[in-house]
């Protein structure tokens, strides 16, 4: 099984999180941020990738450091989970619609960090959750996963159906390149390397 467990402690945060790329989708979440424990349950569950999150954070601060710091982690969980990369898919894309919005993601897990990430009223909060901590999360986990992340949303006027489009768009692009296919005997790379 495709399993990784990062631990990682600051000053600022303390995180453990398990990932299992073949999962049945089952997620046990407790960051003390209500709203991205509901992001990484729905994340977990349209991905059936099962994961386990603990987090502590500086949260009289406020959440940003505890949001970035899973997304660290997701990321590096992400990348030692995929191992050498050989048999994998590698591309993935979904678009999702939640209520009037729509997002679409597609995501290349070449080796090559990089996010553009196009939606609108993520400037609001939601709830108490700072809408601008999408972003935050999705660069942390791209840079540390080493991916290629395009997030797109062209229309939406909640922001909470836009982070929930963007967060299932994610998932089911992700399982989608993850996903082994065994007419890849190699690594998915005209360059024999990933």
């Amino acid at each position: 099984m495709r399993r990784s467990q990062v631990d990682r402690k600051t000053k600022e945060t303390n995180v453990r999180l398990t990932l299992e790329l073949d999962g049945e989708g089952r997620c046990e979440g407790s960051t003390g941020v209500g709203f991205f424990d509901h992001m990484l349950d729905l994340f977990s569950r349209h991905g059936l990738f099962n994961l386990k999150v603990s987090a502590k954070g500086d949260r009289e601060v406020d959440d940003h450091h505890t949001v970035e710091d899973v997304g660290i982690c997701l990321g590096q969980a992400l990348k030692e989970a995929l191992g050498d990369k050989r048999g994998m898919v590698r591309f993935g894309n979904a678009s999702v619609p939640m209520q009037e919005a729509l997002a679409n993601v597609a995501v290349d897990l070449g080796g090559r960090p990089a996010l553009v990430f196009n939606a609108p009223l993520m400037n609001k909060k939601i709830g108490d959750f700072d809408a601008t901590l999408v972003e935050e999360f999705l660069h942390a986990l791209c840079t540390n996963a080493a991916i290629n992340l395009h997030v797109n949303v062209p229309y939406g006027t909640n922001s909470h159906h836009v982070a929930e489009a963007i967060f299932k768009a994610l998932a089911r692009a992700l399982a989608e390149a993850v996903r082994l296919d065994k007419r890849v005997k190699d690594v998915p790379s005209t360059k024999g390397v990933l």
